[in-house]
């Protein structure tokens, strides 16, 4: 039988740099459940069912990668879907401090679960979902940096198309 992995995340929205995480992470295990955290303190843009479909969508020609969404902690989701392992994208210093942090902790809860860092494509490395919703917002285009699926979610969500 082979690894399973969990790659959490809020997904608010997706970007090209989830979705090389994504993909490289599919080559790396027999499955990957990409997990959308459902985080009662969060106000994400997109709602749950928003951000599965979009999701789907972008992963559908992958064989080998599941989207689901849970609540509660990440290693709690792994052990109910048999997952060893957590997929985590680093982009900068400060994610590493903070995923480091996390993943010490998760050890802690859980030491059957390994935590497996992965840096993303250069060209995405500086990304995030915060700063693709704030230029989204403010007419940029970000084309280069979200799905075609994405940028027509966004713009509708925020009343610009």
């Amino acid at each position: 039988m082979g690894v399973v992995a969990v790659y959490p995340g809020t997904f608010d929205p997706p970007t090209k740099g989830h979705l090389d995480v994504i993909r490289r992470g599919a080559r790396l295990f027999e499955r990957l459940i990409v997990a959308v955290a459902i985080n009662p303190e969060k106000e994400p843009l997109f709602s749950e069912d928003e951000r599965l479909t979009m999701l789907r969508q972008l992963t559908k020609g992958i064989h080998n990668v599941e989207v689901a969404s849970f609540r509660g902690l990440t290693v709690d989701f792994c052990r109910k879907r048999g997952a060893s392992v957590i997929l985590r994208g680093i982009r900068t210093f400060s994610d590493f401090e903070y995923e480091f942090q996390m993943a010490l902790t998760n050890r802690v809860l859980a030491p059957d679960v390994e935590t497996l860092f992965v840096m993303p494509s250069e060209e995405f490395s500086y990304l995030s979902s915060s700063m693709v919703k704030e230029a989204v917002a403010l007419g940029g285009d970000l084309s280069r940096f979200v799905p075609e699926v994405v940028l027509k979610c966004l713009k509708r969500k925020l009343g610009q198309g």
